[in-house]
């Protein structure tokens, strides 16, 4: 089974200075760091990428930056969501004009829509673009859940909407949508504790925050599954599940960016408030995953 962005996409950090701007060199370090360890593509700009603390224009900034990095080499798919459907609009337009592969448009948040309203909101923003879409339900961050019978709708009714990133946890809902989809409309894991079942039950890849560590692992159990190795592919999934849990022992991204910059990866684990990093117990808890896993 063809996978249009890959199996392993990193919802990647974004790294910032000491003065908590966004740190250019740090990007194109990161970058290659990534691309080098089993990513096949980059959400620019998502949850992970602290979208929500970042300014409009650094966000096209960094849509720029990575896809002159990466171009070629790897999807750039730009995290456009927010809860606003004419700001949303307007940013993955102008996403589109940098020239990003594609758009991740998370559900609105904090309005809490119905199921009408986020067809329509969808809808609106498909309209917009001729960038293909992918939809990201994650209803722990936005107290909205996109229900399976709307998914299938907007995969119905928008040609572009391609794909979901699927992060709600539930898995009947997850085996709904595989039910009433095209085949190809593609199914991600937006979860890395679900990314193996999530497989099993018509996924196609994953949309991971644990790929920055362990993205060639990641990479190695996808590439089995689809061989029909599914003992491999097990074996590699329980393995990741303790590190998974670590790189959430306190609100992401600050586990993940302690854990790049414990590795090298980054120079600075610098987080924009209201966000902090992980204090002295969750930091030996990171610790104590990286080293079980054989990372440090």
């Amino acid at each position: 089974m063809a996978a249009r962005f890959g199996r392993v996409i990193t919802a990647m950090v974004t790294p910032f200075d000491a003065d908590l701007r966004v740190d250019e060199r740090q990007v194109v370090r990161l970058c290659d760091y990534l691309l080098s360890h089993g990513s096949d593509s980059l959400v620019v700009c998502g949850t992970t990428g602290e979208s929500a603390t970042l300014a409009h224009e650094e966000k096209l900034a960094l849509f720029r930056q990575v896809k002159s990095i990466a171009g070629g080499q790897a999807c750039v798919i730009a995290g456009t969501g927010t809860n606003n459907t004419a700001d949303t609009i307007a940013l993955t337009r102008e996403a589109e004009e940098i020239g990003v592969d594609a758009a991740l448009v998370v559900a609105p948040y904090y309005n809490r829509p119905s199921q009408e309203g986020l067809y329509q909101h969808f809808c609106a923003v498909a309209k917009a673009t001729k960038l293909p879409i992918l939809l990201y339900n994650v209803p722990p961050r936005t107290s909205v859940n996109i229900g399976a019978p709307t998914v299938a709708r907007i995969a119905a009714d928008c040609g572009n909407v391609v794909a979901i990133k699927e992060a709600s946890n539930d898995l009947a809902q997850i085996g709904e949508i595989r039910a009433t989809t095209p085949d190809s409309f593609e199914i991600y894991s937006g979860a890395d504790e679900a990314n193996l079942p999530i497989l099993a039950l018509g996924g196609v890849g994953a949309v991971s925050v644990t790929s920055h560590v362990a993205g060639t692992d990641l990479a190695r159990m996808h590439d089995a599954f689809f061989c029909a190795d599914t003992d491999t592919a097990r074996r590699i999934h329980l393995k990741t599940l303790p590190l998974t849990k670590a790189l959430f022992v306190v609100s992401s991204p600050a586990p993940v960016k302690w854990a790049l910059k414990r590795l090298g990866a980054i120079e600075s684990a610098a987080l924009r408030l209201p966000l902090v990093g992980p204090n002295e117990q969750e930091q030996a808890v990171i610790e104590s995953a990286l080293r079980t896993y054989g990372l440090v």
